[in-house]
């Protein structure tokens, strides 16, 4: 059994969808960044990478490249699990938390965990997506911005 941890986070920004765990999340902000900036796949992505020692989300989908300007970070879990199977293992379970002030998430983290699921092949029991505050301290806690923090563990295939 190898794990693995991942974080991410990027800014808000106006006029931008909120995108999280492949989910549309109504908001009147999304979060920059190059690609669709979905912070809790690519917390999730760089915790597989991480527990496979394959290197870094950075690495395999660097910003600078074009290919991945506006590209769902769905995609990123897709190519990350093929990896994965390369490697002759595979996503055993995935454990993440979104640290965020608003909005609630609550009412999508079972459509959440469908697509996070979905996009690495394995089922919905092995994925869990949890959400907390900073109750108001730091840039999170401002409304700045969103993170999150992920734990993957892999299993030999």
């Amino acid at each position: 059994m190898r794990s693995g941890i991942g974080f991410d986070a990027h800014g808000f920004v106006p006029g931008r969808p909120l995108v999280l765990g492949g989910v549309e999340i109504p908001s009147e902000r999304g979060l920059a960044g190059h690609s669709d900036a979905d912070v809790l796949s690519h917390a999730i992505a760089d915790a597989i990478l991480g527990a496979a020692a394959l290197g870094d989300i950075g690495e395999h989908f660097p910003s600078g490249d074009p290919r991945w300007a506006g590209a769902p970070s769905t995609e990123f879990l897709r190519r990350v699990a093929g990896m994965v199977a390369r490697a002759d293992l595979r996503v055993n379970s995935v454990d993440a938390t979104v640290i965020l002030e608003a909005p609630a998430l609550a009412p999508h983290r079972d459509a959440m965990r469908e697509r996070i699921a979905e996009a690495l092949g394995i089922g919905t029991d092995r994925v869990s997506v949890k959400a907390t505050t900073t109750d108001g301290l730091g840039v999170i806690g401002r409304g700045e911005g969103a993170a999150a923090l992920a734990v993957a563990v892999l299993v030999p295939r």
